[in-house]
């Protein structure tokens, strides 16, 4: 089984709020330098779940892979510190400035060229933008089914079974493989890297 995890590198959602400043003319946020830059939290947890996969699923190839510059490169090392394989950057200048389509779209092209990969896990948002859209346009452009909000994610057989987070409470989903899993904080703490 081969499952990619698509991480980001965002600025730490823990950094004061003083430590951004609005460009009022580029109408963009500017982070102060010295900023620290971290794995979203969102991503970790699809990490941890993939590695939980792993444990049940011993053979299991963890690939994480981001898209962003030279410097997102310290998501991947994260990653390979929780655990993963292996990981893939994504760096040109031509992302710069993309949305949440021209990113899933790369990603999704990117894990084509790896040959595929029964499952992709992703974080249910960036903890930047927040705005939980990248999963499902990966899992559109694929072709393959999303199911989001897990809480917990279990392979059986040739489908992957998912509880998800409901607002009045959890359901159980169930969805054959290849498939795209976006992962919600409530899947419990993710491992420290070593």
């Amino acid at each position: 089984m081969h499952i990619v995890v698509c991480v980001k590198l965002v600025p730490d959602p823990e950094a004061a709020f003083s430590m951004f400043k609005i460009d009022e003319q580029a109408k963009t946020v500017v982070p102060a330098p010295g900023l620290p830059w971290v794995m979203s939290p969102f991503d970790e947890q699809a990490v941890e779940a993939a590695l939980r996969i792993r444990e049940q699923q011993p053979g299991t190839r963890i690939s994480v892979m981001t898209l962003g510059p030279e410097a997102a490169r310290n998501a991947l090392k994260h990653g390979l510190a929780m655990g993963a394989d292996d990981g893939v950057l994504l760096a040109d200048a031509a992302f710069g400035g993309g949305d949440g389509y021209t990113t899933a779209y790369a990603l999704a092209a990117a894990i084509r060229k790896l040959g595929g990969c029964d499952l992709v896990l992703t974080g249910r948002q960036a903890a930047d933008w927040d705005a939980g859209v990248v999963g499902a346009g990966i899992a559109e452009l694929l072709g393959v089914p999303v199911i989001s909000f897990a809480r917990q994610v279990q392979i059986e057989g040739g489908a992957v079974r998912v509880e998800r987070v409901l607002d009045d409470g959890t359901e159980i989903v169930e969805a054959s493989l290849p498939a795209l899993v976006t992962v919600s904080n409530e899947l419990g703490a993710a491992r420290a890297p070593s």
